[in-house]
């Protein structure tokens, strides 16, 4: 019997959502193989949220933090991981597919010598998994021989974990050296915000290049505001340079799959749907019929979105 270690990101001292995602997959991945899942949360307020996570059936909850962790860094984040495998000698590693996990994780790949899978969207058995490839139009079903197996999960494709046996927390100690880091933490200019964050809302308006620009995309503002959402955009909308491209939803920014998805002034090219054809309820509003968005739409508004927004929000303040 082996040990599976899954890394699970936190912030302000809670999981984040996404991170229960990878504990389902590592969950499945248990019961598939019959090793023994284990977690590990690291850096700053990691003990308070290792508290929130021992009620999944880990056989631990390890927490690292240390001096060098206080602030983000690959090589810090790495070195702690890195310890946590070792010393559970873990034989499969995973975490949800995040900007963390994609810098940290294939490095630890290189270093363990594994073989790695990403964005794994189900677990056929202990070697066999499954992914999408071709912006998420062809799902592969790869196998995975090496005795190190790494992976990161798409945490839209797994429901929150399980609930198991209360799960000892035990800090671990790992040999830090931040002296030899190549990379030096300098300041964090955070942007602050009262909407939720993209990739744990359960609401999110989105606008694109029919918003013509940033004071068009002012309505999708005024629309997720009034809808308690977060606020999304197509990559179109994100290099024009009218919302900062954190916002960018799509192949090459944020998957997201929220309850409610609302698609204005998107025309649906292939690489956005791929980020966000999993959302439950998804409704466009496009003046264009032929939009391939009302593909996917569950609800769909051929329509003039500086006329049908602007209505929706009129109706929404006499509701």
């Amino acid at each position: 019997m082996s040990n599976i270690l899954v890394f699970v990101e936190h912030s302000q001292d809670k999981p984040k959502k996404a991170a229960l995602a990878a504990i389902t997959f590592g969950q499945q991945l248990a019961q598939k193989s019959g090793d023994t899942l284990n977690l590990v949360l690291i850096g700053p307020g990691a003990a308070d949220a290792a508290h929130q996570v021992q009620g999944f059936g880990a056989a631990k909850v390890l927490v690292v933090d240390h001096p060098a962790l206080a602030s983000y860094s690959t090589e810090g984040t790495l070195a702690a991981l890195t310890g946590a495998v070792k010393a559970l000698d873990a034989s499969s590693v995973a975490a949800a597919s995040s900007s963390t996990s994609k810098d940290v994780l294939p490095r630890l790949a290189v270093r363990m010598n594994a073989g790695m899978a990403s964005e794994v969207t189900a677990v056929v058995d202990a070697k066999t998994f499954k992914r999408p490839m071709w912006a998420g139009n062809v799902v592969a079903t790869v196998e995975l021989t090496s005795t190190t197996k790494v992976f990161t999960v798409r945490a839209t494709e797994f429901a929150a974990p399980s609930a198991g046996s209360a799960s000892p927390i035990e800090a671990l100690a790992v040999e830090m050296h931040p002296e030899s880091f190549k990379a030096k933490f300098v300041s964090l200019k955070a942007v602050k915000s009262e909407r939720p964050e993209l990739t744990a809302a359960n609401r999110i308006i989105a606008g694109g290049r029919g918003t013509k620009g940033p004071e068009g995309f002012k309505l999708i503002e005024q629309l997720a505001d009034a809808l308690g959402a977060a606020i999304g955009a197509s990559r179109a909308a994100c290099d024009a340079g009218w919302v900062p491209n954190d916002l960018q939803v799509g192949q090459t920014g944020k998957i997201v799959a929220p309850d409610l998805y609302i698609g204005v002034g998107i025309s649906g090219a292939i690489q956005h749907l791929a980020g966000m054809k999993g959302s439950k309820v998804i409704v466009a509003i496009n003046k264009d019929p032929e939009a391939p968005i009302f593909q996917v739409a569950d609800y769909g508004l051929v329509a003039d979105l500086f006329k049908a927004v602007p209505e929706l929000l009129e109706a929404l303040k006499k509701g």
